[in-house]
């Protein structure tokens, strides 16, 4: 009875030693085909592959000759990626529209979490015995298709352990693909817009160097251009602003009085430097009233007061020639110069003149000139060539117009020359 006992315990040991032994066997299968699986699809990057490789060893791994696995796209509808081993023709074809079937009718996802029912569908291959639904994204269901085993042996519960585990294994690999595909093509992309950004670099550095040319061109046509011109090109580029039209304006002519007698006592070199000393000064007075020098002589400038308010101008121009006066008698008292003073001479005369462009057309080409035109600039020339001993005379026209801001000195009607008619004349005061 003894004996029977002893013999019973090694039977009960040996069959739990068998038992431990299956499932030692079992974990080191699970363990290696863990590790043969993640070695292939962790290995690369592209989707295509690491679908196949993990296709290739799990059907190694359970011992299968048929098998399938696919990708979808619930948004667009489609088969996404598709690698099979062993199917039919047909069974694969079939398999293709049936799911693309589901994905339109929007069914394709909620029948996947219905295992039986999805199972049911005619269109999978009657050679899977086994199924396994999987999700990438949310917007990216799956499905692994497995045939029989070549031992004949069923998938069991330990097989659905093992393959979920490798199925989330190739999910994290798909993502780390598709992460990959993402900043690829970011890169692509950034490569792309640095090509176009140098290009557009480059472009804006010619466009730049055009910008400087020009205005190094316009620095130095300023030099020589009214300032009315270069204004007016600047507010309306296209615009046929240069085109003679009638408007009113007010002319100041300036002149430096007995300037022929002073060059021959001087000469020519020093009245020059002189006449540039008492012109610059007189320039900022000019254009910080607004006028425009448009005509230069050795001993004179003709000045173009034009605004839109007649009166402004006008104003504008008297002002000019009260601080002229003014500048040159400061320069005249300075007694650091040991230049002869000079006198000047001004007239001024506001109506309606021809003002813009003249284009003068000779063999050698075309010649432009910027002035106005009409008997108000020579009346001005006229009065100013009347003035004497640094007074400034204006027509009436000027006089009316600036009555509230200047005090005037009638003297008297003038005859000039061209004229038929006298003219009366005012003297500034102040």
């Amino acid at each position: 009875m003894e004996l029977e006992n002893k013999v019973e315990k090694l039977r009960a040991a040996l069959k739990e030693s068998e038992h431990i032994q299956t499932e030692l066997d079992r974990r080191v299968f699970y363990l290696k085909s863990l590790y043969d699986v993640s070695k292939d699809i962790f290995s690369s990057v592209e989707s295509e592959t690491i679908l196949r490789n993990f296709l290739l060893m799990a059907m190694g791994n359970f011992g299968v000759t048929e098998g399938v696995i696919l990708l979808t796209n619930s948004a667009s509808k489609k088969v996404e990626s598709m690698v099979e081993v062993g199917l039919q023709e047909d069974d694969k074809d079939s398999l293709i529209e049936g799911i693309k079937q589901l994905l339109r009718k929007g069914t394709f996802p909620s029948l996947l979490e219905k295992k039986t029912e999805f199972r049911q569908q005619e269109f999978l291959p009657s050679s899977l015995e086994f199924l396994l639904s999987f999700t990438v994204q949310a917007d990216c269901p799956g499905i692994l298709g497995l045939g029989p085993k070549l031992t004949d042996e069923p998938f069991d519960k330990n097989d659905q352990e093992l393959l979920d585990t490798l199925v989330n294994n190739l999910v994290v690999a798909l993502n780390n693909a598709r992460s990959f595909e993402e900043i690829k093509n970011l890169n692509l992309d950034l490569e792309a817009k640095n090509v176009q950004l140098k290009k557009a670099l480059k472009e804006l550095k010619a466009a730049l160097r055009k910008v400087e040319i020009l205005e190094s061109i316009k620095a130095n046509l300023c030099k020589f251009v009214p300032t009315t011109i270069t204004r007016m090109v600047e507010k309306s580029p296209t615009a046929d602003i240069l085109e003679a039209t009638e408007r009113d304006v007010t002319v100041l002519f300036l002149d430096i009085e007995g300037y022929t007698k002073i060059t021959e006592e001087l000469g020519a070199i020093e009245v020059n430097a002189l006449v540039e000393k008492y012109f610059s000064v007189f320039m900022d007075a000019i254009y910080k009233n607004n006028g425009d020098v448009v005509e230069t002589a050795g001993d004179g400038l003709m000045v173009l007061f034009l605004t839109d308010d007649e009166i402004t101008s006008a104003v504008e121009a008297v002002r000019a020639a009260q601080i002229i006066r003014e500048k040159a008698c400061l320069i005249n008292e300075d007694s650091c110069l040991d230049s002869q003073p000079l006198v000047i001479n001004m007239g001024i005369c506001s109506g309606r003149a021809f003002v813009g462009a003249s284009k003068f057309e000779s063999y050698t080409g075309s010649r432009w000139t910027y002035a106005a035109h009409g008997t108000i600039t020579n009346v001005a020339a006229r009065i100013c060539g009347q003035a004497s001993g640094g007074a400034v005379l204006v027509l009436k026209s000027t006089a009316e117009r600036t009555k509230e801001h200047y005090s005037f000195k009638s003297l008297g009607k003038f005859s000039l020359k061209n004229l038929s008619e006298e003219v009366d004349v005012f003297e500034l005061q102040g």
